[in-house]
């Protein structure tokens, strides 16, 4: 059975793309190009960029043009994710490597945070977080033994910090800076990569109904990461009108 006439522009873009010929960032032809290359509508062109943008190969700009879209995996700025979910979604294998799991004394900036007086017992632990066996997050987490007892007893290889404290702690609240650093050395050696190389890193302090649960620096490697979302500023009945177009 022959393939529709945008599927053929579709796969041959993928194939430029998978291929290494088009890389991320780079502009891809616009609908009037593929027009003209392939002999086809404008409507059929539209299509193709559109599929490979609805599959998260383009990202198209009113007014610039369609890009080929940043391979790296990406996490929600505006959500607070366990990580292992985000790699099973990708058809990933995710894993864990335990470094640190330990009960420490508040200092005068944790004391701070969790309003005890310092030299109160805080737990702490350091993981990190592997996709396919890639290092993608270090993990430096404190948290309240108030409100999580039990937090050193779990074996963090078969449950994220994410699952356990959202049992025993429903999230409430969250806040969280997100910052372009460099890895300091205990850092860039957990995540196998360069010292001082280029890293995000998200400062995060999660909120039960009760108190502060937890504090999280959370660092990624920048060439294997990125954090990002989708706002929609349309009302929502423009949105429901241009669903239903979608659907015809």
């Amino acid at each position: 059975m022959r393939k529709p006439r945008y599927q053929i522009i579709r796969d041959h873009l993928l194939d430029e793309i998978e291929g290494g010929r088009l890389r991320a960032g780079d502009r891809v032809p616009s609908e009037n190009e593929l027009v003209s290359r392939f002999g086809v509508s404008r409507m059929t062109a539209r299509r193709a960029l559109q599929d490979l943008a609805d599959a998260g190969f383009l990202l198209r700009t009113r007014g610039l043009g369609s890009f080929v879209a940043d391979s790296r995996p990406m996490s929600s700025m505006l959500e607070v994710r366990n990580i292992a979910d985000e790699i099973a979604e990708r058809g990933h294998r995710h894993s864990t490597r335990v470094l640190t799991l330990e009960s420490v004394a508040a200092d005068g900036e944790l004391s701070r945070h969790f309003d005890v007086e310092p030299g109160t017992v805080i737990y702490h632990s350091v993981l990190v977080h592997r996709e396919n066996d890639v290092p993608i997050q270090h993990e430096d987490r404190y948290v309240d033994p108030r409100i999580a007892p039990d937090y050193l007893a779990q074996d963090f290889r078969e449950i994220t910090p994410n699952v356990y404290l959202s049992e025993v702690a429903p999230l409430a609240e969250a806040d969280h800076v997100v910052e372009a650093t460099t890895a300091p050395p205990a850092v860039a050696r957990a995540l196998d990569i360069p010292e001082d190389a280029p890293c995000l890193r998200v400062t995060r302090r999660t909120f039960s109904r009760r108190a502060l649960v937890t504090v999280a620096r959370l660092t990624y490697p920048g060439n294997r990461y990125r954090l990002g979302t989708h706002l929609d500023f349309r009302p929502p009945d423009r949105r429901v009108t241009n669903n239903r177009r979608q659907e015809t």
